[in-house]
């Protein structure tokens, strides 16, 4: 009998990674862009809702493209556990 360790295959066998995740499928938040309906500057926003920093113009809160979470679901919630 030998002590010698067994030669491995070549070349080595590696696990399959799980496919990836889309954040945009998964619910998770996305960015998206747009123009300032008032002075056209590029923004950027979060699931369609925006924000502009030159004019001061922001979309109303249900044009975004999820509703937003409800005051229990938000982790700064005081009576959240």
């Amino acid at each position: 009998m030998s002590s010698r360790p067994r030669r491995r295959a070549w070349p080595p066998r590696v696990e399959e990674l799980p496919p990836p995740a889309y954040p945009a499928q998964d619910g998770a938040l996305q960015i998206t862009a747009t123009d300032c309906e008032r002075c056209g500057t590029r923004l950027s926003g979060i699931n369609g809702r925006y924000a502009c920093g030159v004019c001061g113009w922001t979309n109303p809160w249900n044009d975004g493209h999820r509703d937003l979470p409800s005051a229990e679901e938000d982790p700064d919630y005081p009576h959240r556990r």
